[in-house]
């Protein structure tokens, strides 16, 4: 390749069409009309003046695009000035003194505290020993929704701590009662579990506000894929769309890395039409990176002394974007490799599920299904774990 041509990819202000992995939009948000739905929904009671009449909770394995909604719902509200957006991760709010700075900025802990009780070094006894801080953070945070609406926007909340967790949402549910507010909380599948450890049980009666973000359907996935392209010029062939879907196997991520590698081959040699010879041209480089990211999943695994149970359930999966299991399924499989106490074995399932090995979908109707957070990782688990990791493998 030419120094000119280095240059001109260099500098091409197109050259961040894709952005796998980095947090950013990807350039088209498909296969999620439900859950902007009910985003909107929530939108349209704090512009009235009113709150939603639930939280939201986001659930659904790790790169299926939970962030991608939050920052959607933040574009959405600004396009809404009378709504304001405070975004947040549990590293921002590791104790109750950050949580209340980040609720009340203008006010601040200090009003909620007795002049006595110091602020620097105030933790949970001191807290609780002020008397009756919270219901008066509540009143205040009431007070600032009534002035203008609040969304908080919690990412990776099954990171959050649990008293921190608690007090928000026993405030989401007191302030929601006057005043226009909203919470919206994003994680992995571990997330009910983790919420369930929390003084806050009336979370599980959201409705519609439990929300499923998991791998895309065949349309969404190949508009991910075309629509950015096409917005630029360059076409794709069927065939080599039909590959790279496959491939995909519908996880956004792997969409995004796709994406990325084939707008990068167009940028290079300016083809208009992207054919299996471009797919053929960037295979590898993909793969490389889906090989990374696979290993990092199985390491994980491995560390929490998951990898027996991971390839024990893998066979259910394994090679299809449509297998799924029912929760016998899941429990045979692991009795097949001795672990005979049911307690054992559900405690096995939900670690899977924590993550995002496997996964439950909310909202189903009994018998439950599980599905995949994505088949060809568990193809890969089971091709990559030791036999001898696994009782009674043959």
């Amino acid at each position: 390749m030419g120094q000119r041509r280095i240059l001109a990819i260099m500098i091409s202000p197109e050259q961040r069409l894709f952005a796998p992995g980095t947090g950013a939009p990807p350039p088209e948000l498909t296969g999620r009309d439900a859950q902007q739905a009910v985003l909107s929904r929530c939108v349209a009671d704090l512009v009235g003046g009113s709150a939603p009449p639930h939280d939201v909770v986001l659930l659904g394995p790790r790169g299926n695009g939970k962030t991608t909604l939050l920052n959607w719902l933040k574009t959405a509200c600004a396009d809404a000035p009378s709504v304001e957006v405070l975004p947040l991760t549990p590293r921002d709010v590791p104790a109750h003194p950050a949580l209340i700075n980040a609720l009340l900025p203008r006010r601040g802990l200090a009003k909620l505290l007795p002049r006595k009780v110091g602020i620097a070094s105030v933790g949970s006894a001191e807290w609780s020993a002020a008397g009756n801080s919270w219901r008066h953070l509540s009143k205040e945070l009431a007070a600032r929704c009534r002035r203008k609406p609040l969304v908080v926007l919690l990412d990776e909340a099954h990171t959050l701590d649990l008293a921190i967790g608690s007090a928000l949402l026993n405030a989401s549910q007191q302030v929601r009662a006057e005043a226009p507010f909203l919470l919206v909380l994003a994680g992995t599948p571990g997330l009910p579990t983790h919420l369930n450890a929390m003084d806050a049980s009336f979370w599980g009666r959201l409705g519609e506000g439990l929300l499923g973000v998991g791998r895309l359907t065949d349309a969404a996935a190949r508009a991910a894929l075309v629509k950015p392209l096409k917005r630029h010029g360059v076409a794709i062939d069927e065939d080599a769309l039909d590959a790279v879907i496959e491939n995909s196997q519908h996880y956004p991520y792997f969409i995004q890395l796709w994406g990325d590698a084939l707008w990068q081959e167009h940028l290079a040699n300016r083809n208009a039409r992207l054919t299996t010879a471009e797919i053929a041209a960037v295979r590898d480089a993909v793969a490389t990176r889906v090989a990374d990211y696979y290993e990092g999943r199985y390491q994980e695994l491995a560390s929490d002394g998951l990898l027996a149970a991971a390839a024990a359930v893998a066979p259910l999966f394994q090679g299809s974007v449509d297998a799924t299991a029912t929760n016998q399924d899941i429990d045979s499989a692991l009795l097949s490799i001795g672990i005979e106490d049911a307690v054992d074995r559900f405690t096995a399932c939900a670690e899977l599920s924590r993550l995002s090995y496997v996964w439950c979908p909310p909202n189903q109707l009994p018998p439950l299904v599980w599905s995949a957070g994505i088949p060809s990782l568990t193809t890969y688990v089971l091709e990559r774990v030791p036999e001898s990791t696994v009782p009674n493998r043959a």
